[in-house]
């Protein structure tokens, strides 16, 4: 793979498992400089410890819903690495339950890791970047931010807000060459998934086997979506070469959104 992002500083939240973890390694397959942000120091040290010496690869823990911890989170990246020119806003995590039983804690469990992190992320790179007159932002949404879905009021609405968050970025921050996307990938091979089937099963009364046959029926590829997939996208988005795209809340779930 050409190395177009070769001394490139790109910070990913969530890096320590799948999505985050393909995104780290399509990145540093592109030559760019990591720093690995989540919050399970095991898992993100042995992910770093994956990547080649060229990577560079610097583990840094956040709750990234904490503002202070964000903060001091991106200074100890920035002193190591130098600006961030590449943010990718990764971290996120799914929840479902009727509305009627949707109390206002995990409501705000929802927004606070699947849309807040995501503008506390944005505002420790965009002054820099703006400076710099360059810097790629790309934030991992969900199909779930472009259709909606039963059981899923809270993560829906986080998700519909992250691509309004990454639309109206684009529009401020185009003109001084920092470009900002979305990617919204469908079920994925992810523990997320995992999660998702468990619950499934649970609460219907099927096999988890069962409920993998039900969600994929509705995808023409006939499979899940595999996190590398995703990361190259994601990987393709903070190539100099995409300056172009910008705005945009790109597909990754096999035609599922589309029929």
């Amino acid at each position: 793979m050409s190395r177009v992002l070769s001394g490139a500083h790109a910070l990913v939240t969530g890096a320590g498992r799948g999505i985050g973890a393909a995104i780290v390694t399509a990145l540093a397959e592109s030559g760019a400089r990591l720093t690995l942000l989540g919050r399970n120091r095991a898992e993100l040290d042995a992910h770093a410890a994956s990547l080649g010496p060229s990577a560079e690869a610097f583990v840094v823990t956040a709750d990234v819903t904490d503002e202070d911890a964000v903060r001091a989170a991106f200074a100890a990246a920035r002193a190591r690495h130098g600006e961030v020119a590449i943010l990718v806003n990764n971290a996120g995590a799914g929840t479902s339950t009727p509305f009627t039983k949707l109390d206002r804690a995990t409501w705000d469990a929802a927004i606070a890791v699947n849309l807040t992190a995501t503008y506390l992320c944005c505002r420790a790179v965009v002054e820099p970047m703006i400076v710099a007159r360059y810097g790629r932002i790309v934030n991992v949404a969900s199909t779930a931010g472009l259709v909606g879905g039963p059981y899923i009021a809270a993560y829906n609405a986080a998700k519909h807000g992250a691509i309004g968050l990454t639309r109206s970025l684009a529009a401020e921050l185009g003109s001084k060459g920092i470009t900002v996307n979305a990617v919204c990938p469908g079920f994925t091979e992810t523990a997320m998934l995992d999660d998702t089937l468990a619950r499934i099963a649970k609460t219907t009364g099927r096999s988890e086997a069962e409920a993998a046959k039900a969600l994929l029926a509705r995808n023409p590829l006939g499979r899940f979506v595999r996190p590398d997939e995703v990361a190259g996208v994601v990987a393709w988005l903070c190539r100099p070469d995409s300056a172009a795209i910008n705005g945009q809340a790109i597909v990754v779930d096999g035609g599922e959104v589309a029929r």
